[in-house]
């Protein structure tokens, strides 16, 4: 492993999802802006969301219905005020992105009206949707317009590992704790370099690797909200891991999706008997929110013993579901499923991390210099369960906000003193890790997370996924420290770190909320709920 010099710019935007290429594109426009994004850039959860992005456009919609929704949806966790800040600002928000050259789907002849989808918890039809690669056509649009861009550099197949402070370039006063960088990994040529920023952004998405089974590419392991707790960052909420109740089920098919917009068009859930059996856990049956659904879900294979439940479309005309379905009918087809024709197996699977770390409505963490967006970010507009497609929303949202307060930070890194860096990031005397050791670790810890944390839990579950995950993270701590650091060990040391966190939070709720469901205490505490919010060096949590 080498080191080379740093780089500087004004801003610096670790991840590419939606809301890191929303920020770069306007912060584009004051400066220099660079791009740290893992894999190639359109590798990111956004790339993935299939559904849509929630706005009240329809006459027969409502802002307030839309914010009732959210509240209803997030277990009486999220925080109104900024859910409806989120809400009003819909409309305008989807003008900045068709603005920008996104592409709906329109249903009208004069293409007027958007052809908007319902999905869990929805009270009205207000998903916009570019069929079901919604997610795919944002990223393309947005990283087309950073590739354009004469003041935005993307470095691709590079990955952060830790922030760097203001005390680490001798920087004082209340400068000392400001974030003014970070380390980058060239995965490629195994290069760490220091990367220095006046605005450091953190857009890296969630965590859903930290589980055996998630519809997240395999770059979401957590990177953003590891190296924000390392740092001293506050973090809330992580209890509440969103398990999407339907990733296709089949030995060759990799966390594949099924979208919650295909129940949202009328699709049932069936068991191996062929009955349905969604109305008998909530009124809404399957379009109620994901929480109940994968908790019903996972109830009935238990109930059974079979090893999925069906989504059963066969009630629906072919033509519309091929119509309004093309990828995932063809991508069922290559698995030899014939969607519209057959009941397709499916299962829950770790999908959405509705806390992370804290942030104002200006997506200011509480490290002066650090911002955060996109699902990386906790703004209490989640709560307790996310509603379907405000995600998409809220990482433009929280993008713009970001953006405007970023503007007014000063100029802190020309004065920076490299020489006192710490030394453990400058040399690395340690053979390579044993890649054996490295499988056998992260196999464990999503393992543990799947079986112990997951969709229903238990107090002593918790205890033991906690002792087991400590031991684990101190293992590959000292492995961090000794040997040389590859893209696999980093990957490997924040997800260790991210299941420790989760079930650290999970511990310390004494109640049944949303995603978080406790057999030893069934129902919610009285009283108005709080958030579950911690840093390093707390009683208890990781150090």
């Amino acid at each position: 492993m080498r080191v080379e010099d740093s780089c500087r710019s004004r801003t610096l935007v670790i991840g590419s999802g939606i809301a890191g290429l929303q920020f770069a594109l306007l912060a584009a426009e004051d400066g220099p802006v660079r791009i740290v994004t893992k894999k190639n850039s359109q590798e990111s959860n956004t790339n993935y969301a299939q559904g849509g992005i929630a706005a009240v456009l329809s006459p027969l919609d409502h802002f307030d219905l839309h914010v009732q929704d959210t509240l209803e949806a997030g277990g009486g966790l999220c925080h109104e005020d900024v859910v409806r800040k989120l809400v009003e600002a819909g409309p305008r928000l989807i003008e900045r992105l068709l603005a920008e050259g996104a592409e709906f789907q329109r249903e009208s002849l004069d293409g007027e009206d958007f052809s908007l989808g319902r999905e869990g918890g929805h009270s009205r039809r207000r998903i916009l949707h570019s069929k079901d690669l919604t997610g795919h056509m944002l990223e393309n649009t947005l990283i087309d317009r950073c590739r354009e861009h004469d003041k935005v550099v993307i470095d691709e197949d590079h990955m952060g590992v830790d922030l760097i402070l203001g005390r680490d370039v001798g920087l004082t006063g209340s400068d000392l704790h400001r974030v003014v960088g970070c380390w980058v990994l060239d995965g490629r040529t195994q290069v760490r370099r220091r990367y220095l920023a006046d605005v450091v952004v953190l857009a890296t998405g969630g965590c859903g690797k930290v589980y055996s089974y998630t519809s997240n590419p395999d770059i979401a392991t957590g990177d953003g909200l590891a190296m924000a707790y390392r740092a001293g960052a506050e973090l809330g909420n992580l209890e509440f891991v969103q398990f999407h109740p339907t990733c296709l089920f089949h030995p060759e098919a990799k966390s594949f999706l099924i979208s919650e917009a295909v129940r949202g068009e009328g699709a049932h859930l069936i068991n191996q008997r062929g009955e349905r059996f969604m109305p008998r856990y909530h009124r809404l049956a399957e379009l109620a929110p994901r929480d109940v659904v994968a908790r019903g879900i996972d109830s009935e294979m238990k109930l059974t013993g079979d090893h999925s439940v069906f989504l059963d479309l066969r009630h629906l005309d072919r033509a519309a579901v091929e119509a309004r379905f093309p990828n995932l009918v063809s991508t069922c087809a290559s698995y030899g499923l014939d969607m519209a024709g057959e009941p397709v197996p499916v299962v829950p699977a770790a999908h959405y991390m509705c806390g992370g770390v804290t942030v104002d409505l200006s997506g200011r963490a509480t490290l002066p210099g650090l911002y955060v967006v996109g699902e990386s970010a906790f703004t209490g507009v989640h709560g307790a369960n996310r509603l379907a497609s405000n995600s998409l929303l809220e990482a433009v949202f929280l993008a713009e906000a970001a953006f405007e307060a970023a503007r007014g930070e000063p100029e802190t890194v020309s004065g920076g003193d490299l020489s006192t860096l710490p030394p453990d990031h400058l040399r690395r005397t340690g053979q390579a890790p044993d890649p054996m050791v490295l499988e056998h670790d992260w196999d464990e810890v999503r393992r543990i997370m799947w079986d112990y944390v997951g969709i229903v839990r238990d107090r002593e579950r918790l205890q033991i996924a906690r002792h087991r995950l400590a031991s684990i993270r101190r293992t590959v701590e000292d492995l961090y420290s000794s040997c040389e650091v590859t893209p696999h060990l980093v990957e490997l040391r924040n997800i260790a770190l991210l299941g420790e966190l989760i079930v650290h939070c999970a511990g310390a709720r004494r109640e049944s909320r949303g995603l978080h469901y406790v057999t030893d205490h069934p129902g919610m505490l009285p009283g108005p709920p709080e958030d579950t919010v911690l840093r390093r060096g707390d009683e208890g949590a990781p150090v």
